[in-house]
């Protein structure tokens, strides 16, 4: 981290299978220094036996406690005072309950929301990753299209919604210390 470019205490990238949060996030990680890439998939791993895929209904339990694990790796890297870069699907739905379990005051949120033609094309196109349900893709985009879609009246989705997204790692990686840079992708996590 430097002077110029501080970095995040601890910044949130999600979104639908096949957005492209962890492309990203390794490039992110790779700008500060200290830092940390927490791999919230990687949680799932340490689940030895039992193990419900995490997109079915019948996992909201196990993956309540997954992600609550991973929350709090995440706080205490950042804690520590090192930059983290959280890459993991944390919809606008859980993200209360995520940020402060992670016990920290702020983080940083953004979510990556390509078109769903490019996610389910990525999913579908996937070497040596355990997720190509193409239904399932499809029903979580749908889920981040609602939740960050404001009725209208109501208030803004939390942090950065990023929809026109450049078509290089780079390009999205500036894109999010943008956001970083602006406020825009600022939480406040309620007591």
């Amino acid at each position: 981290m430097s002077a110029n470019d501080p970095g995040p205490g601890l910044l949130v990238v999600t979104g639908p299978p096949g957005s492209g949060k962890s492309t990203v996030c390794e490039a992110l990680a790779d700008r500060w220094e200290p830092s940390v890439l927490v791999e919230g998939d990687a949680f799932f791993r340490f689940l030895r036996r039992g193990m419900i895929p995490p997109w079915l209904p019948e996992a909201h339990a196990q993956n309540d406690t997954t992600v609550r694990a991973a929350a709090a790796a995440a706080g205490g890297f950042a804690a520590g005072g090192m930059a983290v870069v959280y890459d993991g699907v944390i919809g606008p739905w859980f993200l209360p309950a995520f940020a402060r379990l992670t016990g920290l005051d702020v983080i940083d949120y953004v979510v990556l929301l390509p078109p769903v033609e490019t996610c389910l094309k990525r999913v579908e196109t996937r070497i040596g990753h355990g997720f190509t349900d193409l239904d399932a893709a499809r029903h979580m985009h749908d889920d981040f299209v609602r939740a960050t879609t404001p009725e209208p009246g109501a208030a803004n989705p939390p942090g950065a919604v990023l929809t026109d997204l450049p078509d290089d790692v780079a390009g999205v990686a500036d894109a999010i210390v943008a956001a970083l840079a602006s406020g825009g992708s600022r939480y406040p996590v309620a007591d």
